[in-house]
C-alpha cells in the first residue's frame, strides 16, 4: 500500500504496516539515478580522457546528490531508535553489513584477475580484506549507514543540537585524511542527523509544497538558478557553502518528489526509489561492461552520448539482475536470509527511508 500524501512525522507510528510514502520514493528514485549518472558519466571521462555534456549534469547534482540520500536515511530513525539494541543491531547494523560482505565479494570477484595481474594474488588477497576497513568502490554508503545510526543511537544523551553542531563544523572542516570511512563521515553525518532531528520539518516541507505547487515550482526554479551559478563560479565548495547548498538541494529533492508524487508522473522514478537498494548494489557490473563496449568499439564517437547510454543502462540493466535473481531463486543477493538475522523478523512499518 503507498500513501499518497504525507504522513507528519508524529504520526508516522499509525502508519499501516506496509505503507510506504509515495514522495520519499520519488525523492529516492531521483537520488539513486543520480548517483549511477555520476559514477557512470565520471567513469566514461576518465577512461575516455575527455568529457562530454553530461559533466555539466553531474557538475550540478554534486552539491546535492548525497546530502539527500543521507538525510531521507534519517527520516524515519525516530520510530525505531528506542528500540532494544538486539534488534536494532540487527535491522540498522547486521542488515546492512549482510549486503556489504555479498556485494563486495561479487565486485571484487570482477576486478580480482586484474589487480592480481599488477602485483600477485596475494596482494589481491589483502586488497579484499582491507576492503572492510576501506570501503570498496562504489558500496562506501552502506558501509558507512550503520556507523551513522550507531553513533546516532549511543549519543542519544548528549543535547541534540550539540551534536548537531559538532556534525555541521566537521562537514564545514573539509576534513581530509584519505580515509573514505573517517571523511565521508565527516562530510556527511550531519545530513543524516538532520533527517532524524528534524523529520517533523521535513514533513512539514513536504506537505506546504504539495498543498501550494505554484510556490513549490517557484521555489525550485530559484533554487536550480542559484546552485547552478555557485557550481558555474566554482564557489559550491566553499566553507558553509556547501553546506547550505546540501540542504538546500535536499530540500529541493523532496520538494520535486512531492510534486512529481501529486501528479503522479515519472513513476520510474518512484518505482527506482522503492528500489533503490537493488540499484545501488547491482549497477556497476552492467555499467562498467557497457562503458568497456562502447569505448573499444568506438560505435559512438559523443562522449556525453556514450555517458547517458552507460547511465540508463547501469539503472535498467541492475533492475534485470535483480529480475533475474528473483526468477533463479537467488533472493539472497537482494533479500537478507533468515540464517543472518540476530533478531526475530516480526511484520513493522516499512521503513523505506533506510531500507
Amino acid at each position: 500500500m503507498a500513501l499518497s500524501g504525507t504522513i507528519a512525522a508524529s504520526g508516522l507510528s499509525k502508519a499501516p504496516p506496509a505503507a510506504r510514502v509515495d514522495w520519499i520514493d520519488y525523492a529516492k528514485g531521483i537520488c539513486i539515478v543520480m548517483v549511477v549518472m555520476m559514477h557512470s558519466v565520471l567513469g566514461v571521462e576518465i577512461a575516455a580522457g575527455q568529457t562530454g555534456f553530461m559533466h555539466v549534469a553531474v557538475a550540478f547534482a554534486k552539491p546535492f546528490r548525497m546530502p539527500d540520500f543521507f538525510l531521507i536515511s534519517g527520516l524515519f530513525l525516530p520510530l525505531v531508535i528506542d528500540r532494544d539494541w538486539r534488534t536494532y543491531l540487527d535491522r540498522k547494523v547486521v542488515h546492512f553489513a549482510y549486503f556489504y560482505v555479498v556485494w563486495v565479494t561479487i565486485q571484487f570477484g570482477f576486478k580480482a584477475p586484474a589487480f592480481a595481474a599488477e602485483t600477485s594474488w596475494r596482494e589481491a588477497g589483502l586488497l579484499y580484506l582491507e576492503s572492510f576497513v576501506e570501503p570498496f568502490g562504489t558500496l562506501w554508503f552502506i558501509y558507512l549507514l550503520p556507523i551513522f545510526f550507531m553513533v546516532t543511537k549511543l549519543t542519544r544523551r548528549i543535547p541534540p543540537l550539540a551534536i548537531w553542531l559538532i556534525a555541521a563544523a566537521l562537514e564545514t572542516a573539509g576534513i581530509s585524511t584519505g580515509w573514505t570511512a573517517i571523511d565521508e563521515f565527516c562530510a556527511r553525518f550531519v545530513y543524516f542527523y538532520s533527517g532524524y532531528l528534524f523529520a517533523p520539518y521535513v514533513f512539514a516541507l513536504s506537505d506546504r509544497a504539495r498543498n501550494h505547487p505554484a510556490l513549490a515550482l517557484a521555489a525550485l526554479a530559484t533554487w536550480a538558478l542559484v546552485n547552478a551559478g555557485l557550481v558555474a563560479l566554482g564557489a559550491s565548495e566553499w566553507k558553509i557553502v556547501s553546506l547550505a547548498l546540501g540542504f538546500a538541494g535536499a530540500c529541493a529533492i523532496i520538494t520535486m518528489g512531492t510534486l512529481l508524487a501529486r501528479a503522479q508522473w515519472l513513476n520510474f522514478f518512484r518505482f527506482c526509489g522503492e528500489h533503490s537498494i537493488v540499484i545501488y548494489l547491482a549497477f556497476f557490473l552492467p555499467m562498467a561492461a557497457t562503458r568497456t563496449l562502447l569505448l573499444r568499439t568506438h560505435i559512438i564517437a559523443d562522449i556525453g552520448t556514450v555517458s547517458l547510454i552507460v547511465t540508463i543502462v547501469g539503472v535498467i540493466g541492475s533492475l534485470a539482475i535483480w529480475y533475474v535473481a528473483l526468477r533463479l531463486n537467488a533472493r539472497f543477493l537482494f533479500e537478507r536470509p533468515q540464517t543472518f538475522w540476530i533478531a526475530p523478523n516480526k511484520a513493522g512499518p516499512v521503513l523505506q527511508a533506510a531500507e
